[in-house]
């Protein structure tokens, strides 16, 4: 008989894989295709995911009795396609929040000191001259920081920005009434207009989309940077590019592409004043490990037939598939 078999779109951390040990057997797709994902999902009991998935990779032959999220956000996977098909989705909420919120208090840090221009000048062209670089630098106290989705991440960056750096906070997001009270509800304009630093930290949605565009950047202060952490979508990139080549803005951190990996070709790379990182905000050890340990956890769940704590789809959970619906195939159970 043959163990459990969990396939993975890229490979777990090891602190989860090692609770699984003995229980599955844990492969790792060869590469993040959809054709290597086609020709995996008919062998695989669980997906875990942490890559984009095709969205109708579901309508092919698969005997899922769950997919699970390695992290939070479900825009990776075809959440309705899986509903379809009565498949459990799962993820592992509010785990990396703080890893991403220091990933853009940094990001403003860098950006307003030009940490990175001036690295790169005083190995290059001395130190005089990086020196020089000093008088455009500027502290993050006392400015106004706007943010665009405040759920976890964001209440708790506003909370670091308020208390730690006493910023004035505003933000913006469809139900104002659950921002924290200290952060002034503004519209969408009013932020992009007012604000010295800008972080997005909201959902991609098709309210969301190219939510950074020409006319946004256009608005903003000449010395306002912008962080993007949420989806490489939310924001019009070509837009963007030329905003930092024409100095509509002082500059930006993206750790979060329309396409990822980034190309070879992308406008972003010509650029100077540009942070960019390889979709790794949320991504330090003790984030890792957390995601990796929660996505254990709600497998387990799922061997057993029981509910997974933070199932996104309940709706499926009365009409879902069993382990033991295939345990006559050669599945120990």
């Amino acid at each position: 008989m043959k163990k459990v078999s969990i396939l993975c779109s890229l490979p777990m951390d090891s602190a989860g894989a090692a609770m699984l040990t003995g229980v599955a057997d844990i492969v790792a797709a060869p590469d993040q295709s959809a054709e290597s994902l086609y020709k995996t999902i008919a062998d695989a009991d669980i997906l875990v995911v942490r890559s984009q998935l095709p969205m109708d990779l579901f309508d092919r032959p698969n005997r899922l009795i769950g997919v699970v999220r390695h992290g939070t956000g479900l825009d990776l996977i075809p959440v309705a396609s899986a509903t379809a098909h009565n498949i459990p989705v799962a993820n592992v909420p509010g785990v990396n929040s703080q890893a991403v919120v220091e990933y853009c208090v940094a990001s403003f840090l860098a950006l307003a000191r030009g940490f990175g221009r001036m690295d790169h000048t005083l190995r290059n062209e001395g130190w005089g001259k990086a020196r020089a670089l000093t008088g455009a630098a500027t502290e993050i106290a006392g400015k106004t920081v706007g943010i665009v989705g405040l759920g976890a991440i964001g209440a708790a960056l506003a909370h670091v920005c308020k208390v730690g750096f006493g910023m004035r906070v505003i933000g913006y997001q469809r139900n104002a009434a659950t921002m924290p009270s200290f952060v002034e509800a503004v519209d969408l304009d009013t932020l992009f207009m007012q604000s010295d630093f800008i972080s997005l930290n909201c959902p991609l949605t098709d309210a969301t989309r190219h939510l950074v565009n020409a006319d946004r950047l256009r608005s903003m202060k000449k010395d306002a940077v912008i962080v993007n952490a949420a989806r490489g979508p939310v924001v019009d990139e070509l837009a963007l590019a030329q905003a930092l080549r024409e100095g509509w803005i002082r500059g930006a951190a993206v750790d979060v592409f329309a396409e990822q990996p980034l190309k070879a070709d992308h406008p972003f790379l010509a650029l100077d004043n540009i942070i960019l990182t390889p979709h790794a905000a949320a991504l330090t050890k003790e984030s890792s490990e957390k995601m990796g340990v929660g996505t254990a956890r709600q497998i387990l769940q799922l061997l057993k037939d029981e509910r997974p704590d933070f199932l996104v789809n309940p709706e499926v959970w009365e009409r879902r598939r069993r382990l033991s619906d295939f345990a006559p195939q050669g599945v120990t159970v």
